[in-house]
């Protein structure tokens, strides 16, 4: 809804270049009528045909005098227009090329048409004697005005243009911005939309991910499962060892290479501590890991190898009183 406000806004600038430049004609010939016109007009001078005869010979004057400043400053604003069309549609070739998202290729193509029919504008205005310093202050001014007005949304539209040139991510890859994990719905110039895994739509601003971290989780082909299994200090490590890599190697989701690591990473205060780290596909990652945790539990208590859990042991003294 912003993009198509913005294209809106757009219209109405174009409309309003059209009419400045409209009014600056007009307003030229009013200045040559006054510099000539004789004083007020009465009643008798309206009736008198000398008086249209006049004006008649001042308008050709002018048109005499102006004339080709007009048909100039008319030919630069078409052929400058049609110029703008031409370079928009070849700038727009050009990113389609490039492979630019549509919705950027779309708003740099009215970005560059309308910046380049100021310039015609401006260009036109001057031909007709128009001092243009002051018509090029104002628009300054009014464009630094709407940027400090809008400097939030230009942030967020700049931080678009960003992800969708360097492409961080993409649509359909899960990922973790700005504390939030889930698969990316949607990426548009002010926004990005994430779907979680709860089914919750997220609406992230785009200056908000691109200055923080951001996570692509399934950017590559593989990942590593992370698992810690503490075992009691009683029991038989050996044994322990060798069915983690039993249950690892027997898992279809988990990859031969690179090799699983099974190793003792800790002497915790109440149990030894493994760490079981096999490599699988990333879609199956999930899958795998919540596999691999439920077999751990059943095999380890078919085969009597404890899990540590804290406890407490409280003693009581029986004092006489004597």
């Amino acid at each position: 809804m912003r993009l198509r406000r913005v294209f809106k806004l757009f219209g109405v600038v174009n409309v309003l270049m059209l009419l400045t430049l409209a009014t600056a004609l007009f307003a030229s010939a009013e200045k040559a009528v006054e510099q000539t016109a004789p004083a007020p007009l009465t009643m008798d001078d309206v009736t008198n045909i000398d008086t249209y005869t006049h004006y008649l010979e001042i308008a050709k004057e002018w048109a005499m005098a102006n004339g080709p400043s007009v048909f100039i400053a008319l030919a630069i604003f078409v052929c400058g227009r049609w110029v703008a069309m031409w370079l928009t549609r070849m700038t727009r070739k050009a990113l389609t090329k490039a492979g630019v998202d549509q919705t950027l290729r779309r708003f740099l193509s009215k970005l560059i048409y309308y910046v380049l029919l100021v310039g015609v504008i401006i260009a036109a205005a001057g031909q007709l004697g128009i001092q243009t310093t002051s018509f090029i202050a104002i628009v300054g001014a009014a464009g630094l005005a709407i940027g400090l007005a809008l400097k939030d949304s230009l942030s967020n539209f700049a931080s678009g243009v960003m992800l969708i040139l360097f492409r961080p991510f993409q649509v359909g890859d899960t990922v973790n911005i700005d504390g939030v994990t889930g698969k990316v719905q949607q990426i548009d110039i002010f926004s990005t939309v994430v779907l979680t895994s709860d089914n919750q739509r997220v609406i992230i601003p785009n200056s908000g991910i691109t200055a923080g971290v951001i996570t692509n989780i399934n950017a590559e082909g593989t990942r590593r499962v992370d698992l810690v299994i503490g075992i009691g200090y009683d029991d038989d490590i050996r044994q322990a060892k060798e069915t983690l890599l039993e249950i690892v190697s027997a898992d279809a989701g988990v990859l031969s290479d690179p090799a699983p690591t099974i190793a003792v990473s800790e002497l915790a205060d109440s149990s030894v501590n493994f760490i079981v780290r096999p490599w699988v596909k990333t879609a199956d990652y999930w899958d795998v890991r919540l596999r691999l945790t439920e077999n751990i539990k059943l095999t380890f208590d078919e085969r009597g190898i404890s899990f540590p859990y804290p406890q407490q042991d409280v003693h009581m003294y029986q004092q006489s009183v004597g």
